[in-house]
């Protein structure tokens, strides 16, 4: 059954039915309610974030019509916002210690929910003393970007035989970006404030 958007799918079957659970949200493996295949896709990908693991190529299904009464109403403000969006992701990147971070972005006509914070070297101490930093000064936060980090590590694409190392770049940043939002109303001196929490680590 389908309703477009929503609906209802009727199983006895209980693989079945923890794929579907799936399926209906990226194919991430967090939204399954069965416990021990959670912890196996866990065990044989300790490399992935446990709550950004994709098991299947899907979509997000979860969709309702007070969704779109929400973005129709957000195209009234929607270019006010994107230059807020463009002015604050300019400012964090030139606040940020380049010689740490990665702050050379080609950022012209891009719009960014996000603040990407790439740590230009590989060190694993210091990637931490960044999670950590960011953890106790109460800033959420992603590894690896917006979800997941390189994909090629991904269950769903392992039947490719792709090697992640063979993407220098991507897997740099799946083990040293970050994904921090960025709101339009959020305040210059918060900005300034994690600029400097950031260049502080050492």
């Amino acid at each position: 059954m389908s309703t477009i958007e929503g609906g209802m799918v009727c199983t006895n079957n209980d693989d079945f039915y923890q794929a579907l659970r799936m399926l209906r949200s990226h194919g991430m493996v967090r939204e399954a309610t069965d416990e021990n295949l959670k912890q196996k896709y866990y065990d044989n990908h300790p490399d992935l974030n446990p709550s950004f693991i994709f098991a299947f190529p899907a979509y997000n299904v979860r969709s309702t019509e007070l969704n779109a009464v929400m973005g129709r109403h957000q195209l009234k403000r929607l270019d006010s916002n994107n230059e807020i969006r463009y002015d604050n992701f300019k400012m964090f990147l030139d606040n940020l210690d380049s010689s740490k971070y990665k702050t050379d972005f080609d950022i012209e006509g891009s719009v960014n929910y996000a603040f990407i914070l790439v740590i230009k070297e590989k060190d694993p101490k210091f990637r931490q003393k960044v999670t950590t930093a960011l953890s106790e000064a109460g800033v959420e936060f992603r590894g690896g970007t917006s979800g997941g980090g390189n994909q090629i590590r991904q269950p769903y694409l392992k039947h490719l035989g792709l090697n992640p190392e063979d993407y220098p770049v991507t897997d740099h940043i799946h083990s040293y970006g970050f994904y921090i939002g960025n709101f339009p109303d959020l305040e210059k001196e918060k900005i300034s404030g994690l600029c400097e929490l950031l260049n502080s680590i050492n």
